[in-house]
């Protein structure tokens, strides 16, 4: 049966896969287009295959919240050019979209189906890297942010005793520069208070060999030394945890001194309670 250039791209416009593939399925499917869906789709699932152990060092991350819930999710894929494909970037907010819709907290069959889907079309691997999901309460409030082309997402939870002060402008203004400043300076902590015992442990053990080798600082007494060590934690700690950082529009003040400056200001208390970065091409 003789396949026309109408019938190709009919097939095309239905299922996105390469014109040459559509001719051959059409072909070999003596052109019943239900068959030769099937087909396209048994074609995909084996160049699926073929491609999954191709590297995927590109991508980009995707943040969304809605109805009480938001979700931060990084998507991967081989190359830049596809990481900026419009369809690439609608599958990622696709995936937000369903696991917010239906509650998923860990990557499912449906979810890869969704990925494998699109690989079959656009013939480059890809996965899901991780998502992260979070519960947004009535007196809580989740502020997103992309920054460039997918690059940083960024997701900061807000809690405050009179909810209704996130609608104010200075407080909108506090809370969008915020997720900037996450993204800007990526803290590791919310604060010194959830720093993991280990990794206090260790950097408290480099500091006091750095003490150790100063010759100016070995004939100091014991508790001199212990100041200047856990001095250096306290500096430490200003640097990488997000309530002790200064302030990103403002470096006289910490993160912390502004949500309690905005706060009062409106006679009620404000606070960060969590937060999350992810970074494409980061796998944690």
């Amino acid at each position: 049966m003789a396949i026309n250039a109408a019938d190709v791209k009919k097939l095309r416009d239905i299922t996105g896969a390469g014109m040459m593939d559509c001719k051959k399925a059409l072909t070999e499917a003596n052109g019943d287009f239900a068959q030769a869906e099937k087909i396209l789709k048994e074609m995909g699932l084996a160049a699926v295959a073929k491609r999954q152990d191709r590297a995927t060092e590109n991508g980009r991350v995707f943040v969304k919240s809605e109805n009480g819930k938001a979700v931060v999710l990084s998507l991967a894929c081989e190359t830049d050019f596809v990481a900026n494909n419009a369809d690439f970037a609608k599958l990622g907010e696709d995936l937000c979209s369903v696991i917010l819709a239906k509650g998923y907290t860990e990557i499912n069959a449906e979810l890869e189906g969704m990925v494998n889907d699109l690989i079959a079309i656009i013939k480059e691997n890809m996965h899901l890297v991780r998502f992260s999901v979070f519960d947004v309460a009535s007196d809580e409030y989740a502020a997103t942010y992309i920054h460039g082309n997918g690059a940083v997402a960024v997701l900061v939870l807000f809690k405050s005793d009179k909810p209704e002060i996130f609608k104010e402008g200075d407080v909108e203004d506090l809370t969008h520069n915020l997720a900037l400043h996450a993204a800007a300076y990526k803290p590791q902590f919310l604060s010194d208070k959830v720093v993991d015992k280990a990794y206090e442990d260790e950097q408290l053990a480099i500091f006091a060999k750095q003490v150790e080798g100063d010759e100016k600082l070995a004939s100091k007494p014991e508790n001199v030394r212990q100041g200047i060590i856990r001095g250096k934690l306290s500096k430490l700690y200003k640097e990488i945890c997000f309530l002790d950082q200064a302030y990103v529009k403002d470096d006289t003040k910490s993160v912390s001194q502004m949500l309690s400056e905005v706060g009062k200001a409106h006679g009620a208390k404000l606070e960060i309670v969590n937060y999350c970065v992810y970074q494409a091409g980061v796998t944690a």
